[in-house]
């Protein structure tokens, strides 16, 4: 009986964020629904109404509740603005993001702040580097009164919020609080700070929100052309990394970027070194790659004999992972592109540059991304402007889709 008025008096509610996935057996789940028909009614002395939501009834739940309470509370919202929220909370709060690299935390005891896409999840996190030199991702926000920890990188052995002293180790584990010390129950475990699932690919840095899926598969699947690249020799390049605004829906931007049939009438430089006869497009789970194909007399990969595309002209490879980042692979090193949903219309896409071999730069496939990039911004914002028009005409229901409310 004392374990059971312990966990009483310790047990704590927790946020949505903390929690996972699973899958709970008939047996656990019955044992569970037992427990809470004996809570007290408070002497209401009606029956409980136990309701329990499984597999696709969780997405009805959506659809049939939230929405409608998203409908209500913004009644002026349009179609595309109910769907840019379910968006939000169905595919990229599930997602995993990119999250830059760890050359601020090469040594240890060390940690860098990073806000995961910023004015559309706007989720705070701190990338961290123990004593024992491994690397996490834990919540920026304070378990006592939610004020944002770090401001900035650092180098020390823990994590002290300014705003009431409360500290935490590297690994986000609470270590104390100031004028605490008679307080009942404490700590508890949700004192602790969140830690986010994290993926450390060369030097790059990926964190997982609620992840449906293990991005090491898809991370495996793009060593297989680009693992004999010394990823973790990669040198992040600020002045040829550079943020642009597109005024235009990211699904939009985002499906330019996975077909490459518009590169002979759009990209005529591009056209010139690649060899669209031969362009190339590979599918895999949450993931695919276009495979830009060159001459002799252009810039291409040298591979080693075992390479899968060893004897082939290739300039480029570009690897697109759900739902938003792109990975364009060039002799000189990586162009990474991250596009950031900030409103149904307007797309932020941040362009970051690591170079590996500078005297290959400006060459080739790679040669001026900046001008590529604003080939593909002026036609993207007006197909965007195109899909505007509900009642055109040529809008096929069978083979165009739709992005709530537009055919495409």
């Amino acid at each position: 009986m004392n374990n059971v008025i312990n966990f009483l008096k310790t047990r704590r509610s927790t946020t949505a964020k903390t929690m996972i996935s699973g899958h709970i057996n008939e047996s656990d789940l019955n044992d569970i629904l037992a427990c809470g028909i004996r809570v007290p009614d408070h002497g209401a002395l009606n029956p409980w109404l136990l309701t329990v939501i499984k597999d696709n009834a969780r997405s009805r739940i959506g659809e049939e509740i939230l929405v409608p309470e998203f409908i209500q509370n913004y009644p002026q919202a349009t179609q595309e603005e109910i769907d840019f929220e379910k968006i939000r909370n169905d595919i990229f709060l599930k997602s995993w993001q990119f999250i830059g690299d760890d050359s601020q935390i090469k040594l240890n005891n060390s940690f860098m702040p990073y806000t995961i896409l910023d004015g559309f999840l706007t989720e705070p996190v701190i990338v961290t580097r123990d004593d024992e030199s491994k690397v996490h991702c834990l919540t920026n926000v304070c378990t006592h009164r939610g004020n944002i920890i770090a401001l900035g990188p650092g180098k020390s052995k823990k994590l002290t919020c300014c705003y009431h002293g409360r500290a935490f180790d590297l690994k986000g584990n609470f270590k104390s609080m100031p004028e605490f010390e008679e307080t009942k129950n404490f700590p508890s475990k949700n004192d602790n700070l969140h830690r986010f699932p994290l993926e450390k690919w060369g030097s790059f840095l990926f964190a997982g929100l609620n992840p449906l899926f293990e991005i090491k598969n898809v991370l495996n699947v793009i060593n297989e052309r680009v693992g004999f690249l010394p990823l973790d020799q990669f040198t992040y390049e600020p002045n040829l990394s550079k943020d642009y605004l597109v005024n235009c829906h990211w699904a939009l931007y985002c499906d330019n970027y996975l077909e490459g049939f518009h590169i002979p009438f759009v990209h005529e430089g591009l056209n010139k070194v690649l060899d669209y006869s031969n362009y190339k497009t590979v599918l895999y789970d949450h993931c695919n790659l276009q495979i830009g194909f060159s001459d002799e007399s252009n810039e291409i990969f040298t591979f080693p004999k075992d390479h899968i595309d060893y004897g082939k002209n290739i300039a480029a490879y570009y690897y697109w992972v759900f739902p938003n980042m792109m990975f364009n692979f060039y002799p000189w090193g990586l162009s990474i592109n991250i596009v950031k949903p900030l409103s149904v219309n307007k797309t932020k896409v941040s362009f970051l540059t690591y170079i590996f071999d500078d005297s290959k730069l400006h060459k080739g496939a790679g040669n001026d991304i900046d001008k590529v990039e604003r080939e593909d911004e002026f036609i993207v914002e007006n197909v965007n402007k195109g899909c505007l028009l509900y009642t055109s005409d040529a809008a096929d229901e069978e083979d165009s889709v739709d992005l709530g409310g537009r055919r495409i």
